[in-house]
C-alpha cells in the first residue's frame, strides 16, 4: 500500500502542474499538432527527485502523437522548468509524462449508459 504524499511533495507537484501546465499553454496547440494539451495532475516521488506528469489529450485521436511530442521534448521542458522554478528547489525532477485516460474513461461510461 502506497504512503500518503507529504504536505511538501503536494507543494512541489502543484506548483510543477502550474508552472507546467504555463509553459504547455505558451507553446499553443499548434506545438503539439492541434491537440489541446492539459496538465491534469502531478504526483513527486518522496525524495522529489521524479514527477510524474498526467497529461490528457483532446482530440484523444492525436493521443500518441502527441505523447510522443513530450516524449522527445522532456529536456527542454525540465530545462525550462528549471528556469521558473529553479530558486525555488534544490533539484529539478525527472519529468515522467503518462497519459491521463479519465476523459477517455467517462466517455465510455456515458456511452455504455445511453445504450
Amino acid at each position: 500500500m502506497e504512503k500518503a504524499p507529504s504536505t511538501r511533495q503536494l507543494k512541489v507537484a502543484r506548483e510543477i502542474q502550474k508552472v507546467l501546465a504555463e509553459i504547455i499553454r505558451s507553446k499553443g496547440m499548434a506545438a503539439f499538432g492541434g491537440a489541446l494539451v492539459t496538465v491534469s495532475e502531478v504526483r513527486v516521488s518522496p525524495d522529489l527527485s521524479v514527477a510524474k506528469v498526467f497529461v490528457s489529450i483532446f482530440p484523444s485521436e492525436r493521443q500518441e502523437a502527441v505523447m510522443q511530442i513530450l516524449e522527445e521534448n522532456v529536456r527542454a521542458l525540465r530545462g525550462e522548468l528549471g528556469h521558473v522554478v529553479g530558486r525555488q528547489f534544490r533539484i529539478i525532477p525527472e519529468l515522467v509524462f503518462q497519459l491521463d485516460t479519465t476523459l477517455d474513461y467517462a466517455e465510455h461510461i456515458e456511452s455504455l449508459l445511453k445504450k
